[in-house]
């Protein structure tokens, strides 16, 4: 199980396209892949889930990622809050 706080460069934060691209790359995993958010724990494969957090740019969430893949999915969501964008081999 790995943890990485991340802080939220998308422009939107993670409202509709950003929550959009975030449950998105969270699917190509195959690791349970959660966001700790002010007391929340939410499924970030659910796109309902991510939106009831109403995370802004420049806010924090705790991604936790448990499985067989769990490094890579970290990896790529870190890149997903740094940059704003997808990563090349997800679009």
């Amino acid at each position: 199980m790995l943890y990485k706080e991340l802080t939220i460069h998308i422009p939107s934060g993670l409202k509709s396209k950003g929550a959009s691209m975030l449950t998105h790359v969270a699917g190509h995993f195959e690791s349970q892949i959660l966001i700790e958010c002010e007391n929340k724990k939410i499924n970030a494969k659910s796109i309902m889930g991510v939106l009831s957090l109403g995370i802004q740019e420049g806010g924090t969430i705790t991604v936790v990622a448990n499985g067989k893949d769990e490094q890579a999915a970290i990896d790529a969501l870190s890149r997903l809050a740094e940059t704003g964008e997808l990563p090349p081999d997800m679009l």
